[in-house]
Protein backbone atom coordinates (compact mmCIF):
# COMPACT_ATOMS: atom_id res chain seq x y z
CA UNK A 1 0.00 0.00 0.00
CA UNK A 2 0.87 3.65 -0.47
CA UNK A 3 2.98 4.81 1.83
CA UNK A 4 4.78 8.43 0.31
CA UNK A 5 3.20 11.81 -0.24
CA UNK A 6 0.54 11.92 -2.71
CA UNK A 7 0.37 15.60 -4.32
CA UNK A 8 -0.99 17.18 -7.74
CA UNK A 9 -0.15 18.70 -11.26
CA UNK A 10 -2.72 21.45 -12.19
CA UNK A 11 -2.50 21.89 -16.23
CA UNK A 12 -5.56 24.27 -16.36
CA UNK A 13 -8.05 22.51 -18.93
CA UNK A 14 -10.36 24.61 -20.40
CA UNK A 15 -13.44 23.01 -21.28
CA UNK A 16 -15.44 23.22 -24.62
CA UNK A 17 -18.31 25.99 -23.53
CA UNK A 18 -16.20 27.92 -21.02
CA UNK A 19 -14.73 30.71 -20.63
CA UNK A 20 -10.64 31.22 -19.10
CA UNK A 21 -12.21 32.97 -16.07
CA UNK A 22 -13.95 30.14 -15.04
CA UNK A 23 -11.07 28.09 -15.31
CA UNK A 24 -8.81 30.24 -13.30
CA UNK A 25 -11.86 30.11 -10.35
CA UNK A 26 -12.02 26.30 -10.68
CA UNK A 27 -8.32 25.94 -10.25
CA UNK A 28 -8.53 28.24 -7.29
CA UNK A 29 -11.06 25.84 -5.70
CA UNK A 30 -8.96 22.71 -6.55
CA UNK A 31 -6.18 23.88 -4.64
CA UNK A 32 -8.40 24.49 -1.31
CA UNK A 33 -10.30 20.87 -1.68
CA UNK A 34 -6.78 19.39 -2.16
CA UNK A 35 -5.68 21.09 0.75
CA UNK A 36 -8.90 19.84 2.87
CA UNK A 37 -8.15 16.47 1.43
CA UNK A 38 -4.54 16.52 2.95
CA UNK A 39 -2.45 16.60 0.02
CA UNK A 40 1.05 17.72 -0.02
CA UNK A 41 1.54 19.63 -3.09
CA UNK A 42 0.20 20.96 -6.37
CA UNK A 43 2.09 22.45 -9.32
CA UNK A 44 1.37 24.15 -12.39
CA UNK A 45 2.14 23.58 -15.76
CA UNK A 46 3.19 26.27 -18.48
CA UNK A 47 1.67 26.06 -21.73
CA UNK A 48 0.89 28.71 -24.66
CA UNK A 49 -1.48 29.04 -27.34
CA UNK A 50 -3.81 25.98 -26.87
CA UNK A 51 -7.55 25.72 -26.64
CA UNK A 52 -7.59 22.86 -24.84
CA UNK A 53 -5.09 24.40 -21.77
CA UNK A 54 -4.93 28.16 -19.87
CA UNK A 55 -2.41 30.04 -21.07
CA UNK A 56 -1.90 30.67 -17.14
CA UNK A 57 1.68 32.12 -16.17
CA UNK A 58 2.83 29.32 -13.10
CA UNK A 59 3.92 31.98 -10.49
CA UNK A 60 0.76 33.74 -11.07
CA UNK A 61 -1.32 30.58 -9.77
CA UNK A 62 1.34 29.99 -7.05
CA UNK A 63 0.34 33.23 -5.72
CA UNK A 64 -3.23 33.01 -6.14
CA UNK A 65 -3.58 29.26 -4.75
CA UNK A 66 -0.69 29.93 -2.27
CA UNK A 67 -3.19 33.44 -0.97
CA UNK A 68 -6.32 30.88 -0.43
CA UNK A 69 -4.67 28.14 1.29
CA UNK A 70 -2.54 27.92 4.25
CA UNK A 71 -1.20 24.64 4.62
CA UNK A 72 -0.44 22.84 1.15
CA UNK A 73 2.88 23.54 -1.02
CA UNK A 74 2.40 25.24 -4.33
CA UNK A 75 4.56 25.81 -7.44
CA UNK A 76 5.27 25.77 -10.59
CA UNK A 77 5.48 22.13 -12.44
CA UNK A 78 7.05 23.23 -14.57
CA UNK A 79 8.13 26.92 -15.06
CA UNK A 80 10.12 26.45 -18.58
CA UNK A 81 13.39 27.88 -18.34
CA UNK A 82 14.32 29.16 -21.82
CA UNK A 83 11.02 31.20 -21.99
CA UNK A 84 12.10 33.73 -18.45
CA UNK A 85 15.39 35.45 -17.99
CA UNK A 86 17.09 33.73 -14.89
CA UNK A 87 16.77 36.73 -12.91
CA UNK A 88 12.84 37.16 -13.27
CA UNK A 89 12.26 33.77 -11.89
CA UNK A 90 14.43 33.83 -9.02
CA UNK A 91 13.27 37.07 -8.24
CA UNK A 92 9.49 36.09 -8.40
CA UNK A 93 9.56 32.55 -6.40
CA UNK A 94 12.13 33.89 -4.40
CA UNK A 95 9.54 36.58 -3.39
CA UNK A 96 6.62 34.38 -3.40
CA UNK A 97 8.97 31.74 -0.59
CA UNK A 98 9.03 34.53 1.32
CA UNK A 99 5.54 35.36 1.87
CA UNK A 100 4.68 32.01 2.00
CA UNK A 101 7.61 30.22 3.90
CA UNK A 102 7.87 26.80 3.32
CA UNK A 103 5.54 26.33 1.02
CA UNK A 104 6.70 27.18 -2.29
CA UNK A 105 8.41 25.03 -5.16
CA UNK A 106 10.09 26.32 -8.15
CA UNK A 107 10.19 23.12 -10.15
CA UNK A 108 12.37 24.56 -13.79
CA UNK A 109 11.48 22.55 -17.08
CA UNK A 110 12.53 23.08 -20.51
CA UNK A 111 10.77 23.37 -24.53
CA UNK A 112 8.47 26.50 -25.68
CA UNK A 113 5.29 25.02 -24.01
CA UNK A 114 3.57 25.47 -27.60
CA UNK A 115 3.49 23.91 -30.48
CA UNK A 116 2.83 27.15 -32.29
CA UNK A 117 6.24 28.34 -33.94
CA UNK A 118 4.87 32.04 -33.88
CA UNK A 119 4.47 31.89 -29.98
CA UNK A 120 7.88 30.29 -29.53
CA UNK A 121 9.66 32.73 -31.17
CA UNK A 122 7.59 35.62 -29.27
CA UNK A 123 8.68 33.64 -25.72
CA UNK A 124 11.94 33.37 -26.48
CA UNK A 125 12.24 37.01 -28.06
CA UNK A 126 12.80 35.52 -31.46
CA UNK A 127 15.40 33.44 -30.69
CA UNK A 128 15.28 29.91 -31.76
CA UNK A 129 14.99 27.18 -29.46
CA UNK A 130 17.52 26.86 -26.23
CA UNK A 131 20.33 24.16 -27.47
CA UNK A 132 21.23 21.80 -24.27
CA UNK A 133 24.45 24.08 -23.32
CA UNK A 134 22.02 27.42 -22.49
CA UNK A 135 19.32 25.53 -20.77
CA UNK A 136 21.93 23.73 -18.55
CA UNK A 137 23.70 27.44 -17.98
CA UNK A 138 19.95 28.69 -17.08
CA UNK A 139 19.22 26.51 -14.55
CA UNK A 140 22.40 26.87 -13.29
CA UNK A 141 21.80 30.93 -13.48
CA UNK A 142 18.51 30.16 -11.61
CA UNK A 143 19.65 28.68 -8.20
CA UNK A 144 22.93 30.47 -8.22
CA UNK A 145 20.92 33.67 -8.03
CA UNK A 146 18.29 32.44 -5.47
CA UNK A 147 20.54 32.23 -3.32
CA UNK A 148 23.21 35.24 -3.84
CA UNK A 149 21.16 37.69 -5.30
CA UNK A 150 17.53 37.52 -4.22
CA UNK A 151 17.37 35.22 -1.12
CA UNK A 152 15.09 37.49 0.95
CA UNK A 153 14.77 34.22 3.45
CA UNK A 154 13.52 31.12 3.22
CA UNK A 155 14.40 29.85 -0.37
CA UNK A 156 12.14 28.02 -2.77
CA UNK A 157 12.31 24.47 -3.18
CA UNK A 158 13.95 23.60 -6.76
CA UNK A 159 12.65 20.63 -8.89
CA UNK A 160 14.03 19.67 -12.18
CA UNK A 161 11.55 18.39 -14.60
CA UNK A 162 12.65 15.47 -16.86
CA UNK A 163 11.81 12.91 -19.38
CA UNK A 164 14.90 11.87 -20.45
CA UNK A 165 17.95 10.51 -19.59
CA UNK A 166 19.50 13.87 -20.38
CA UNK A 167 17.66 15.95 -17.65
CA UNK A 168 18.22 13.15 -15.24
CA UNK A 169 22.28 13.69 -16.23
CA UNK A 170 21.92 17.17 -15.12
CA UNK A 171 19.35 17.06 -11.98
CA UNK A 172 22.01 14.56 -11.11
CA UNK A 173 24.93 17.00 -11.68
CA UNK A 174 23.32 19.97 -9.80
CA UNK A 175 22.24 17.44 -7.20
CA UNK A 176 18.26 18.53 -7.31
CA UNK A 177 14.98 16.07 -6.68
CA UNK A 178 13.86 15.30 -9.80
CA UNK A 179 10.40 15.10 -11.25
CA UNK A 180 10.16 12.30 -13.96
CA UNK A 181 7.29 13.18 -16.06
CA UNK A 182 5.78 9.58 -16.56
CA UNK A 183 2.86 10.95 -17.71
CA UNK A 184 3.94 11.69 -20.31
CA UNK A 185 6.80 9.37 -21.12
CA UNK A 186 6.05 6.43 -19.41
CA UNK A 187 7.98 4.27 -21.59
CA UNK A 188 11.94 6.62 -20.16
CA UNK A 189 10.94 6.57 -16.73
CA UNK A 190 13.00 3.69 -15.38
CA UNK A 191 15.77 4.97 -17.82
CA UNK A 192 15.27 8.37 -16.66
CA UNK A 193 16.05 7.32 -12.71
CA UNK A 194 18.43 4.48 -13.00
CA UNK A 195 20.37 7.34 -14.66
CA UNK A 196 19.38 9.93 -12.32
CA UNK A 197 20.67 7.55 -9.03
CA UNK A 198 23.55 6.44 -10.59
CA UNK A 199 25.20 9.85 -11.41
CA UNK A 200 24.04 11.85 -8.52
CA UNK A 201 26.33 14.74 -6.71
CA UNK A 202 24.94 15.76 -3.43
CA UNK A 203 24.68 19.55 -2.93
CA UNK A 204 23.10 22.11 -0.71
CA UNK A 205 19.32 21.29 -2.20
CA UNK A 206 19.76 17.52 -1.59
CA UNK A 207 22.14 14.72 0.09
CA UNK A 208 20.45 12.28 -1.59
CA UNK A 209 18.51 11.24 -5.23
CA UNK A 210 15.18 12.25 -4.33
CA UNK A 211 12.34 11.61 -6.85
CA UNK A 212 8.54 12.09 -7.83
CA UNK A 213 7.08 10.63 -10.23
CA UNK A 214 4.07 12.39 -12.18
CA UNK A 215 1.41 9.61 -13.63
CA UNK A 216 -2.14 10.24 -15.04
CA UNK A 217 -5.02 9.22 -12.88
CA UNK A 218 -9.01 9.45 -12.91
CA UNK A 219 -10.40 7.80 -10.37
CA UNK A 220 -14.02 6.81 -10.07
CA UNK A 221 -16.88 4.05 -8.66
CA UNK A 222 -17.18 2.41 -11.74
CA UNK A 223 -14.30 1.35 -14.41
CA UNK A 224 -16.74 2.30 -17.03
CA UNK A 225 -17.12 6.03 -15.44
CA UNK A 226 -13.54 6.47 -15.22
CA UNK A 227 -12.98 5.54 -18.60
CA UNK A 228 -15.69 8.32 -19.60
CA UNK A 229 -14.15 10.59 -17.73
CA UNK A 230 -11.00 10.73 -19.19
CA UNK A 231 -12.15 10.45 -22.62
CA UNK A 232 -11.75 14.41 -23.34
CA UNK A 233 -8.31 14.24 -22.48
CA UNK A 234 -7.94 11.20 -25.34
CA UNK A 235 -9.22 13.19 -27.76
CA UNK A 236 -7.16 15.96 -27.42
CA UNK A 237 -3.92 13.34 -27.20
CA UNK A 238 -5.03 11.87 -30.29
CA UNK A 239 -5.20 14.94 -31.91
CA UNK A 240 -1.47 15.50 -30.57
CA UNK A 241 -0.48 12.05 -32.10
CA UNK A 242 -1.88 13.28 -35.72
CA UNK A 243 0.16 16.85 -34.95
CA UNK A 244 -2.76 18.36 -34.71
CA UNK A 245 -2.30 20.53 -31.87
CA UNK A 246 -5.51 23.22 -32.04
CA UNK A 247 -7.82 20.22 -30.38
CA UNK A 248 -10.62 21.83 -27.86
CA UNK A 249 -11.02 19.86 -24.76
CA UNK A 250 -14.44 18.31 -25.56
CA UNK A 251 -16.85 17.24 -23.04
CA UNK A 252 -17.22 13.76 -22.28
CA UNK A 253 -20.40 13.28 -24.41
CA UNK A 254 -18.74 14.44 -27.18
CA UNK A 255 -15.23 12.22 -26.66
CA UNK A 256 -17.45 9.44 -26.12
CA UNK A 257 -18.93 9.62 -29.75
CA UNK A 258 -15.63 10.98 -31.23
CA UNK A 259 -14.21 8.48 -34.35
CA UNK A 260 -10.97 7.21 -33.00
CA UNK A 261 -8.86 4.90 -35.58
CA UNK A 262 -7.50 1.68 -34.68
CA UNK A 263 -4.17 2.82 -34.09
CA UNK A 264 -5.12 5.74 -32.30
CA UNK A 265 -6.89 3.44 -29.86
CA UNK A 266 -4.57 0.96 -29.80
CA UNK A 267 -1.70 3.94 -28.83
CA UNK A 268 -4.58 4.99 -26.19
CA UNK A 269 -4.90 1.65 -25.00
CA UNK A 270 -1.36 1.42 -24.26
CA UNK A 271 -0.40 5.07 -22.59
CA UNK A 272 -3.53 4.16 -20.23
CA UNK A 273 -2.00 0.69 -19.14
CA UNK A 274 0.87 2.50 -18.18
CA UNK A 275 -1.17 5.37 -16.03
CA UNK A 276 -3.97 4.29 -13.06
CA UNK A 277 -7.29 4.73 -14.45
CA UNK A 278 -10.21 3.32 -12.64
CA UNK A 279 -12.18 2.40 -9.23
CA UNK A 280 -10.07 2.99 -6.19
CA UNK A 281 -9.27 -0.52 -5.88
CA UNK A 282 -7.82 -0.72 -9.38
CA UNK A 283 -6.20 3.38 -9.09
CA UNK A 284 -4.61 2.58 -5.91
CA UNK A 285 -3.41 -1.08 -6.86
CA UNK A 286 -1.09 0.90 -9.70
CA UNK A 287 -0.14 3.43 -7.98
CA UNK A 288 0.95 1.11 -5.49
CA UNK A 289 2.43 -0.53 -8.40
CA UNK A 290 4.05 2.62 -9.92
CA UNK A 291 5.75 3.13 -6.34
CA UNK A 292 7.63 0.10 -5.92
CA UNK A 293 8.71 -0.19 -9.80
CA UNK A 294 10.83 3.23 -9.47
CA UNK A 295 11.42 3.81 -5.85
CA UNK A 296 9.77 6.99 -5.94
CA UNK A 297 9.55 9.26 -2.85
CA UNK A 298 6.19 10.97 -3.97
CA UNK A 299 4.04 10.30 -6.55
CA UNK A 300 2.15 13.33 -8.36
CA UNK A 301 -1.08 12.90 -9.64
CA UNK A 302 -2.43 14.66 -12.44
CA UNK A 303 -5.89 14.68 -13.27
CA UNK A 304 -7.45 16.03 -16.67
CA UNK A 305 -11.33 15.40 -16.54
CA UNK A 306 -13.76 17.58 -17.66
CA UNK A 307 -15.61 18.75 -14.66
CA UNK A 308 -14.16 20.47 -11.72
CA UNK A 309 -16.48 17.92 -8.73
CA UNK A 310 -15.33 15.16 -10.69
CA UNK A 311 -11.78 16.14 -10.09
CA UNK A 312 -11.72 16.74 -6.91
CA UNK A 313 -13.94 13.50 -6.40
CA UNK A 314 -10.97 11.31 -8.11
CA UNK A 315 -8.68 12.62 -5.61
CA UNK A 316 -11.02 11.73 -2.62
CA UNK A 317 -11.79 8.26 -3.72
CA UNK A 318 -8.13 7.52 -3.83
CA UNK A 319 -7.30 8.81 -0.86
CA UNK A 320 -10.31 7.15 0.90
CA UNK A 321 -9.83 3.77 -0.34
CA UNK A 322 -5.71 4.25 1.03
CA UNK A 323 -7.39 5.39 4.56
CA UNK A 324 -9.82 2.58 4.62
CA UNK A 325 -7.10 -0.05 3.46
CA UNK A 326 -4.49 1.03 5.88
CA UNK A 327 -6.62 1.63 9.09
CA UNK A 328 -5.55 -0.48 12.29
Amino acid sequence: MIDIPLSALEVAMVQTGTRAVDTLRDTAAFAQGLERLGYHRIWYAEHHHSPAIGAFPPVVLTAHSAALTSSIRLGSGGVLAPNHAPITLAEQFGTLAALHQGRIDLGIGRGPGTFDEVTARALRRGAGPATDGEYQGDVAAILSLLVDEVALGPLPEPWLLASSTAGAALAAELGLPIAVAHHIRPHNTLATLERYRAAFTPSRWCEQPRVLVCVEAACAETEEEAAWRVGPMEVVKAGLLKGQSEIPFPTPAAAAAHPFTAEERQALDDFRARQAVGTPKTVVHRLTQLARETGADELMLTTPVYDLHDRIRSYELIKQYIEATTAP
